[in-house]
């Protein structure tokens, strides 16, 4: 009995992952998919998807939630170690657009079922470690900036939303688009153009 509640468990929990995939594909596609959109390109029915996600909301702020979890898991990882602030800006900068189909799930939602203010709240922990980094580079004069470092921490998650829309919208290049947002972000910190470019090609080269 107990191999079999552990059975159930488990197909369940590859159901709920399996489901969760979707949504995110389809969302991105279509930020309004419904529950019956989802579920049929889930393959399952509509039962078995509100079995999971008792509303959309529910389903929504699940994908919401582990969004936001790997952006600042990508962050952390990628700046773990680094003792060069420019380093680590482009390091994560790099690593997140590795996740960047969760990041665009953010943007795309933004202005619909999660607002745009309610995104940036509970990005508040990952906005307040950028802050000090950022405070570290402009303290050694890595950074040269005439903004203070937390709103120098605005500018950079707001240019990481504008560069995803930009890619979402077909103007800027998926391939590249990483590459080209971590060069951005390095030069908006007072980092010169062609070492910035150097440092991310040469983080970036395979």
């Amino acid at each position: 009995m107990a191999a079999m509640t552990q059975g159930t468990t488990s197909r369940a929990g590859t159901n709920r992952r399996r489901i969760l995939d979707v949504a995110l594909a389809e969302l991105l596609r279509d930020p309004d998919a419904s529950m019956d959109q989802i579920a049929r390109a889930a393959g399952v029915v509509r039962r078995t998807v509100y079995g999971h996600f008792p509303s959309r909301e529910a389903l929504v702020s699940t994908l919401v939630d582990d969004a936001l979890e790997a952006v600042a898991a990508a962050h952390a990882e990628a700046r773990e170690g680094v003792a060069d602030p420019a380093e680590a800006v482009a390091r994560s900068v790099l690593k997140v657009w590795e996740i960047a189909d969760r990041y665009r799930l953010l943007v795309a939602l933004a202005q619909r079922t999660v607002t745009m203010q309610g995104i940036r709240e509970r990005l508040a922990p990952v906005r307040a470690d950028a802050e000090r980094l950022l405070q570290r580079g402009l303290d050694e004069g890595v950074f040269t900036s005439p903004l203070p470092a937390p709103a120098l921490a605005y500018v950079h998650e707001q240019l990481l939303f504008a560069l995803m829309e930009a890619v979402n919208d077909g103007l800027l290049a998926p391939r590249e688009a990483g590459r080209s947002a971590a060069v951005t972000l390095l030069t908006a910190s007072g980092v010169p153009a062609a070492p910035a470019a150097e440092l991310v090609a040469r983080l970036a080269a395979p």
